[in-house]
């Protein structure tokens, strides 16, 4: 059985807050438990968005993780940085970002950078610079199969396949379709959104190979889905979250054990009245974007229900007669990690209770070098 004070730092009253800590030995247990959840480790494609940071990266390189996917021109190069042998960026570049991932692609040779593609325009112009640069882009069709954000829908993809399949310095990969919007609680019900949402794609592909083509690679599922889509046989899954995890999706989804293995380190800063309390832990320091009460939950502190919330400050109920005071420090689990993690410009490591050095989240700023 787990030690319930897991968490506890050494030293604690010395560390200056708020503050982001992770824990190693959890983080790789995580890093562990997710490819024993898979038949093949090459199918893993983990999303970089969560921890943003190299020596995150290289730990899951390390355990054989050599493929990523991420959202940023900086994570891309972030990823090349850390020795990443195959990374997707999951977007469509267009202006000064194709500019700039073109850089990332020259600059960082050892790795094989890709990229999405939902419409001919956009497509054109990725050939066109690929070609000027000698380059060849592989890509991958962006399906839309229910977030209505990016991506064409998989009924009308044949022909942009085909456009894009022909096109010089292309090289057309596979279809990425990613299902955000399913997030249910319920397996059963989870399953049953997800299935009806890869349909359409499964039928894409099977449409694809009588039209002669070579079976796509798929890439799908995030964390809610990833336990579903796994059973598409030779679909590379991409999680993100499992690396750190978080409040919200251990209370969503009890059948993936991941740990938490990052925390918001805050303190008491003030007693406003006999029944409250104000924690330095503002909407700068960890993301605000669910309710109120949902936001953080302090593993030292379960019973705080939130009044306020502004941008330095986080106002909570204690109960009068309460026994915190001025100083007091709290360890908080955020429900929501990656918005979270990316208001850090560091994470301060804690191994056997000590705080032993620090992941920078290099990848959170628009700009590293390129």
């Amino acid at each position: 059985m787990e030690n319930p004070d897991w968490y506890i730092i050494d030293k604690v009253d010395e560390l200056d807050t708020p503050a982001l800590v992770v824990y190693p030995e959890r983080v790789s247990y995580n890093i562990d438990l997710l490819k024993a959840m898979v038949d093949d480790v090459a199918r893993l494609r983990p999303h970089a968005k969560s921890h943003k940071s190299a020596a995150a990266a290289k730990l899951m390189i390390r355990k054989g993780i050599i493929k990523f996917k991420c959202a940023t021109i900086a994570e891309a190069e972030m990823l090349g940085m850390a020795g990443a042998k195959d990374v997707l960026l999951a977007y469509q570049p267009a202006g000064p970002k194709l500019k700039r991932f073109i850089e990332v692609i020259k600059t960082y040779t050892d790795t094989q950078y890709s990229c999405l593609v939902d419409n001919e325009q956009s497509a054109l112009e990725i050939s066109e610079q690929a070609i000027a640069n000698d380059l060849i882009i592989p890509v991958f069709i962006d399906l839309n199969i229910g977030m209505n954000r990016t991506g064409i829908k998989s009924v009308d993809a044949l022909a942009l396949y085909s456009r894009c399949n022909a096109l010089p310095g292309l090289s057309l990969k596979g279809l990425h379709a990613y299902d955000g919007h399913i997030h249910d609680s319920d397996f059963e019900v989870r399953r049953k959104r997800s299935d009806e949402a890869m349909q359409p794609v499964l039928q894409l592909i099977k449409d694809l190979q009588k039209q002669g083509f070579e079976k796509p690679l798929l890439i799908a599922g995030g964390s809610p889905t990833m336990p579903i889509i796994k059973e598409i046989k030779d679909a590379e899954l991409s999680p993100g979250t499992f690396v750190y995890w978080d409040k919200g999706y251990g209370d969503a989804y009890p059948e993936q054990p991941f740990k938490p293995a990052a925390l918001l380190i805050a303190r008491v800063i003030s007693l406003p009245d006999e029944a409250k309390i104000c924690i330095d832990l503002g909407h700068k320091s960890v993301s605000a974007e669910r309710p109120l009460n949902e936001r953080v939950f302090f593993l030292n502190a379960p019973e705080l229900k939130f009044v306020s919330h502004s941008e330095e400050h986080l106002v909570a109920d204690a109960g009068a007669g309460h026994n915190y005071k001025v100083g007091d420090v709290l360890y908080g689990l955020a429900f929501h990690a990656c918005p979270s993690v990316a208001l850090y410009e560091r994470a301060l490591t804690v191994e056997d209770s000590i705080i032993s050095g620090e992941w920078k989240t290099i990848a959170r700023d628009r700009k590293i070098n390129i």
